[in-house]
């Protein structure tokens, strides 16, 4: 079963509203724990969206299906978003939710792949991802598995050294099969990642390392279905990355315009106007 079938099945929901669902579980989980990355989770829900809803091929019960496209989650701390994700996919029951980050839960606040259906690689130290996504796609190249290998990483991690050797060995080996999504926020935990190691221009340097590459508005689901479209679909024998310009907290203004949005503060009276905004925004 693809995802265009399992997708049919649950329902005709746009890609847009995929993406409102998806940011709407990350906040309630932020309110179980009074905290967690939610301003990447709202940044990253239309990526997210159109991975799981478009892109994908996957079946919700059978999450270790082989032939499903890999998603592999980088960036450990955005662990919230891709629950999110996975529950709306239907990979995870939604009354996990109200479990997100307690004791002996399925969800922890780290992503760790022993603990969750559905999160394939414990992303916890940055810049290892890409790495393993290499490794993936030979694998599966040796296998004679048509299946993607996608990779969401930090922009952050394009400061990691590893993060270069990764890419210049999916050029060498020619991995047609490897996505790598850039989730540029411009934000690290000490300041803006531009000011802490500028890694511009971007583009001209995956394209450097023999990547296909496009950069699109992160937040543009149109933009994303085209990019993702491209990707999937480029007949190069190259390995494709897509950077994705993201706003943090995006479709919660008030959150939005908070000063520091690496790890966002929201006071206890906040998750439930954070919620409140959301709805009176849900696409149909």
């Amino acid at each position: 079963m693809t995802i265009q079938a399992t997708t049919a099945t649950l329902s005709n929901m746009s890609l847009a509203r995929r993406a409102w669902e998806i940011r709407r579980k990350a906040v309630r989980m932020g309110e179980v724990q009074g905290q967690g990355y939610v301003g990447q989770a709202l940044g990253i829900a239309d990526v997210l969206s159109v991975s799981y809803f478009h892109a994908l091929a996957y079946r919700p019960d059978e999450p270790e299906w082989e032939g499903r496209d890999r998603f592999l989650l980088s960036i450990g701390h955005y662990a919230i978003a891709l629950y999110s994700a996975l529950i709306e996919a239907g990979i995870l029951p939604e009354q996990e939710l109200e479990t997100y980050g307690t004791d002996d839960s399925r969800l922890p606040m780290s992503g760790m792949a022993a603990y969750t259906p559905g999160m394939e690689v414990t992303g916890g130290s940055l810049g290892q991802g890409l790495g393993i996504g290499v490794g993936m796609a030979l694998g599966l190249k040796a296998k004679k598995n048509p299946a993607f290998v996608y990779n969401l990483m930090s922009d952050g991690e394009l400061g990691e050294g590893s993060t270069w050797e990764a890419a210049m060995s999916a050029a060498h080996h020619k991995l047609d099969n490897l996505v790598c999504i850039v989730d540029f926020n411009d934000q690290q935990a000490d300041g803006k990642s531009t000011d802490m190691l500028c890694s511009e221009p971007l583009a001209d340097k995956w394209a450097s390392f023999g990547w296909h590459v496009q950069r699109v508005d992160g937040n543009d689901i149109a933009a994303l279905v085209a990019a993702f479209d491209a990707a999937r679909n480029l007949k190069d024998a190259k390995p494709r990355v897509i950077i994705c310009d993201t706003i943090m907290c995006k479709g919660v203004p008030f959150l939005e315009e908070r000063e520091i949005t690496h790890f966002v503060r929201v006071e206890a009276d906040e998750w439930q106007k954070a919620l409140a905004v959301l709805d009176a925004n849900r696409p149909e």
